[in-house]
C-alpha cells in the first residue's frame, strides 16, 4: 500500500502548505515560551516610579508632599556635570545652604544601575566628585536628606546640564 498522496501526487510532508500550517503555530508557541522565560528571569524593581507607593483599591498613590513643599518654596536649580564633578546651582527659591542634598539617578531600564550620592555644600551651590556615565538618559531627583522636598528632571544622553524643578507646577 502506498503512502497517502497530495493533489500533485507528492507525499503530504513535501507540500509547502502543510509546513506552513504546522510551522507558524509552532513558532508562535516557541516565541510565547521564550517571552515567559525572559519575564520570569527578570529581577529587581520594574516600576517606573521609584517612590514608595500605597495601593488602595488597585490604585497606586504616591506621596506628593515633597513636590508641593518644593513648589511652595519656589525651588529651581540646574545640575551640571563636568568630568568627575557633579554640581548643583540654585536658580530660584530659598535653599538650605548649609545642609547636604541627596541626588538620586535612575537608569531608564535597569534598577541595578541606579546611583545615589550626597551633594556637599560648596561655593555657590553643592557638589560631589564622581564620574557619571552619559551614554544613556538619567531620571534625576534632588532633595533634602529627610525627603521633605524634592526637585526632578531628566538628563538626556550625552547632555551635561539639566534644569531641575518641582514635579507639580503652580496652579
Amino acid at each position: 500500500m502506498d503512502a497517502p498522496r497530495g493533489a500533485g501526487g507528492r507525499p503530504p510532508w513535501k507540500e509547502p502548505m502543510v509546513w506552513l500550517v504546522v510551522a507558524i503555530p509552532a513558532a508562535s508557541v516557541l516565541a510565547s515560551v521564550a517571552l515567559l522565560v525572559t519575564a520570569a528571569r527578570s529581577s529587581g524593581n520594574n516600576d517606573v516610579v521609584a517612590d514608595p507607593v500605597r495601593r488602595t483599591a488597585q490604585i497606586q498613590v504616591a506621596d506628593l508632599a515633597p513636590d508641593i513643599a518644593a513648589r511652595e518654596r519656589g525651588l529651581v536649580a540646574v545640575l551640571r556635570i563636568d568630568g568627575e564633578r557633579i554640581e548643583l546651582l540654585p536658580l530660584a527659591g530659598v535653599f538650605p545652604r548649609d545642609a547636604a542634598l541627596r541626588l538620586d539617578l535612575q537608569h531608564p531600564a535597569r534598577a541595578r544601575d541606579d546611583l545615589s550620592m550626597l551633594l556637599q555644600p560648596a561655593t555657590g551651590g553643592w557638589q560631589a566628585r564622581q564620574a557619571l556615565p552619559l551614554e544613556h538618559d538619567w531620571t534625576l531627583t534632588v532633595g533634602a536628606i529627610d525627603r521633605s522636598w524634592r526637585l526632578q528632571g531628566r538628563l538626556p544622553r550625552g547632555q551635561r546640564e539639566v534644569r531641575l524643578q518641582p514635579a507639580l507646577v503652580a496652579p
